[in-house]
């Protein structure tokens, strides 16, 4: 009996008809959630977690703030929150069983044009505003009312940062705020030390030289390496991580991609692997990471993409990628060999629109 309903599985995942198994329930379940900001709406998925087949929820897309940009999940995954770059303002939606979403109003202005969320583990919402070059931080909860409390920053409503935020991103120990963005000449992290929610003055050394036009940042869980993928330069710079949060570049820093416009960053949940969305070359490439931080290809690297892929997202397993496609708009499940870290396609959706934002829960 365990056999035919193993088989079952198998039969279902590859036909793509997975929602028509019953013994598939909802709880057995992770959610994908795609922002569309060309049509203000939110698109919801079910995912397999057994075959990384993803069926877009009965009732999605969903509609959402206007040009909706960034997503962010609270650590319960009972609630996501969206920043309207349109409307200057971020909506919380709770996750229902069955993984819709219903938007608990009203929505809380920030600052011009948010387009970046990152959430602490405290519960601040951290806002990266590109029309107003500033941050904005609000305390939220799931179970609040109102759901936003807005942070008061040491000059006032926000926090200034100077540059038009490209990517922002926490350390693990939720201690500083690190944020990209394009100078004159090249791009540049900012580093800030976080306490309650307030930015303080920027770590020594701040801003940290990086490549040009740094689209894509991320951190390993130890906190010990940050790396940015850099769209002009075609590189992908790799930095220690001093005990302070400052910033060494590694020896060999920056790596080319061997690939056209590195805009997105992930790192895979064994830690072994950092994968890199090529929008110009419509590809994922793949890289090692060694103990001292450093990165190889690997030697099945690059991995076929849609066209114009801008975002990758990972779902609790780690045995599952997603990658948002621009010009054709999709979202791309991919199956992860952990012993090799080679990336096969299992499918692609299309979604309305380009998809900026990606997230899972479970």
């Amino acid at each position: 009996m365990l056999t035919k309903a193993a088989a079952l599985v198998l039969v279902c995942a590859s036909l793509g008809l997975c929602l028509s198994c019953s013994f598939l329930s909802s709880s057995s379940s992770h959610y994908v959630y795609a922002a569309i900001p060309a049509s203000s709406e939110i698109v919801a998925f079910r995912e397999d977690p057994n075959a990384g087949v993803l069926i877009q929820l009965a009732g999605s897309p969903i509609s959402a703030g206007q040009t909706v940009q960034a997503l962010a999940l609270d650590p319960s995954g009972k609630c996501l929150y969206a920043a309207n770059a349109g409307q200057n303002n971020v909506s919380l939606f709770t996750i229902n069983s069955d993984g819709s979403l219903t938007e608990q109003t009203p929505r809380t202005s920030v600052g011009t044009v948010p387009t970046l969320l990152v959430l602490d583990s405290s519960g601040h919402l951290y806002v990266g505003n590109s029309g107003s070059t500033d941050v904005s931080v609000l305390s939220v909860s799931c179970t609040s009312t109102p759901p936003f409390t807005p942070v008061t920053q040491l000059s006032g409503a926000t926090a200034p940062i100077g540059l038009v935020p490209l990517n922002m991103q926490l350390s693990p120990s939720g201690n500083v705020l690190y944020v990209t963005g394009q100078g004159v000449v090249s791009g540049y992290i900012e580093a800030f030390p976080l306490t309650q929610g307030v930015l303080g003055v920027p770590i020594a050394g701040s801003p940290f030289t990086t490549g040009n036009n740094p689209y894509g940042m991320v951190i390993n869980t130890a906190g010990t390496y940050l790396y940015t993928a850099n769209k002009t330069d075609n590189t992908v710079s790799e930095f220690m991580v001093n005990s302070d949060g400052s910033l060494n570049p590694l020896p060999n820093s920056p790596i080319g991609d061997q690939y056209s416009g590195p805009v997105s960053l992930l790192i895979d949940k064994s830690q072994t692997y950092l994968y890199v969305a090529d929008q110009g070359s419509t590809n994922v490439a793949g890289f090692t990471i060694a103990s001292d931080g450093g990165l190889t290809v690997l030697s099945s690297s690059p991995f076929g993409a849609g066209s114009q892929p801008s975002f990758i997202a990972a779902d609790p397993s780690g045995n599952y990628l997603f990658v948002g496609n621009q010009s054709s708009p999709s979202v791309q499940s991919f199956s992860l060999d952990t012993s090799t870290g080679a990336l096969t396609e299992i499918g692609t959706y299309t979604v309305p629109g380009t998809p900026t934002s990606v997230v899972v829960a479970p």
